[in-house]
């Protein structure tokens, strides 16, 4: 080992990896402050949920396989999908990114543990209880069901007199609270507890694409807050805000939420730009093309964020200048996300690519999001808008961003870390199989529901009639959701199979590029004994290959 450079420390200590079980019992996760068992604990956080949510979803679409259906009654519908995507969305992909975050952040920049320990464990049981809370709404009269975005009148009392939408908000709340202070957390980490020698030039580029997403979570998350804590003053206390007929506005939350709402989007898919990031050079054996470009277009991706929010809004009679103003920059925004596709393919362009599960996953992403953009860019269109909003068109652009964006990117990490995070190699035969069924089952899914959203089925609806097209459609997207689900189930599977009996993965099995990969796996309590001296963004690359000229050359 060279002078100066790091000395990975031997594993003469309990180990945290991606299992349940330690030498203390249950115990000694619950009161665990370390960041790689919080990130863990995160991760199955996001597993409990997505089971939960994709069972609410598989019998929203058991009711919807053909017309005319009465599977389950109207008012349990509407509380499953509203479960759904609440659950999907502040519990399925937000612990998942975050818990992605939590574990890697440290390695990544040479550092120990998160800059506020205690304050890491608060944002993750703070998000454990707001889920426990919206899901108590079930034993406590029923849940909530106006939708995941709580439109007003829906959310007033005289529309929704059980105690869901309350639950909603507290639910929420606690959640929302979490995110923000692992925001902090993020941040504080990042600008001062990085390894000396690494400017911010030289960051992972899924650690710009953390502090960058913290940024946006700190700016959007209080309008969030301010429209949930005056909806429960409404209910609670009878105090007006959203109520028209007694003064208020029902459009005031349309603003308050889609200010918070459009954000949140790239909230959701800045870190997956980061995994990517990731994952396309180590898999292609190539620098990435344009580290300033990635940087500089997420940071005007954030920026951008908030001036677009209007665009779910068109259809509420704001006014053609103000319609006008919103479509031009919902367009705008697509331009820096456009140049981080192209920014991938050409660091794929003439380098020796291995196909490995993360691999294909990335590729995936850059067909199902390509997808889901131009979908979205649909919706800049006022008049396009006008006709295709609230229909069955909305819900497919929003799941090719949602599924085919951050939850392909979620798994394309999953592959990529979960050797250095569980010390195990998971099955490569088993893992492609959940890899096409996975792939398989969305398109499915989602690609007949643009068809359907053309022909005018609105969404949210209990049932429909029998008109031409509409029930094969909905069976062959009915279809594609039991295929995901079973892809889920062989994922957990391959994983929990993996823990159990998995090949010992090597500390590097990728040759790969940042400082995280130079510890054991899993790594020790303790990561890092020294720290090299970091020279370029791929520390590691360059400590293996310091006379690598042609690296060198591509990499500045």
């Amino acid at each position: 080992m060279k002078e100066g450079y790091l000395e990975v420390p031997e594993p003469d200590q309990p180990i945290p990896d991606l299992s349940l079980s330690s030498s203390q019992g249950l115990l000694q996760w619950i009161s665990s402050v370390d960041h790689k068992q919080i990130g863990t604990m995160y991760l199955w956080l996001s597993v409990l949920f997505l089971i939960v949510g994709g069972i609410e979803i598989l019998i929203v679409r058991l009711q919807l396989a053909i017309p005319n259906n009465h599977l389950v009654a109207p008012e349990i519908y509407n509380q499953l999908f509203t479960m759904h995507g609440t659950t999907m969305i502040f519990f399925v992909l937000t612990p998942a990114i975050f818990g992605f975050a939590t574990y890697l952040l440290p390695l990544m920049i040479g550092a120990n543990d998160m800059a506020f320990p205690r304050l890491n464990a608060f944002s993750l049981w703070s998000t454990f209880f707001g889920g426990g809370l919206l899901y108590f709404s079930f034993i406590a009269g029923g849940a909530p069901d106006a939708g995941w975005f709580n439109y007003a009148p829906l959310n007033q009392f005289n529309y929704s007199s059980t105690q869901g939408i309350d639950y909603y908000c507290m639910g929420l709340l606690f959640a929302g609270i979490g995110t923000v202070t692992a925001s902090v957390n993020f941040i504080v980490t990042i600008l001062k507890y990085r390894v000396s020698s690494m400017s911010l030039k030289q960051l992972p580029l899924f650690v710009w694409m953390i502090l960058i997403n913290s940024f946006l979570v700190l700016a959007a998350f209080p309008s969030l807050n301010a429209a949930l804590i005056m909806l429960l003053l409404d209910r609670q206390l009878h105090a007006h805000f959203f109520s028209a007929t007694s003064g208020g506005s029902a459009i005031l939350w349309q603003h308050l939420f889609w200010l918070f709402g459009h954000p949140e989007v790239y909230i959701l898919i800045l870190p997956i730009f980061g995994i990517f990031s990731e994952v396309f050079p180590v898999y292609s054996r190539k620098p990435i093309y344009g580290y300033a470009f990635i940087v500089g277009s997420g940071i005007a991706i954030a920026l951008l964020a908030f001036g677009v929010w209007v665009h779910h809004m068109f259809a509420t009679g704001l006014g053609n200048t103000v319609n006008s103003f919103f479509a031009a920059s919902s367009l705008l925004i697509g331009v820096p996300t456009g140049v981080k596709i192209f920014n991938w393919l050409a660091t794929m362009y003439g380098g020796a690519i291995r196909f490995r599960v993360s691999m294909l996953f990335a590729i995936a992403f850059l067909v199902e999001f390509t997808i889901g953009g131009l979908s979205g860019v649909s919706f800049a269109i006022v008049p396009i808008d006008w006709q295709l909003t609230d229909t069955y068109y909305v819900v497919a652009h929003l799941h090719y961003v949602f599924i085919g964006g951050s939850l392909f990117g979620l798994f394309s990490g999953l592959f990529y870390w979960f050797p250095k995070m569980s010390g195990k190699m998971l099955d490569e035969h088993l893992s492609r199989w959940f890899f096409w069924l996975m792939v398989a089952g969305f398109n499915l899914t989602f690609l007949v529901q643009h068809a359907l959203g053309v022909m005018g089925m609105p969404r949210r609806v209990y049932t429909y009639p029998d008109l031409p097209g509409w029930g094969i459609l909905n069976l062959i997207s009915t279809a594609g959701g039991f295929l995901m689900a079973i892809a889920v189930a062989l994922l957990i599977y391959i994983i929990l199979k993996a823990i159990r009996t998995g090949n010992q993965a090597p500390a590097d099995p990728w040759d790969a590029n940042t400082l995280e990969w130079m510890t054991s796996s899993p790594p020790a309590l303790k990561n890092f004994d020294t720290v090299m001296p970091v020279k370029s963004a791929r520390p590691y690359r360059d400590y293996k290959r310091p006379d690598d000229a042609d690296w060198n050359r591509l990499n500045k």
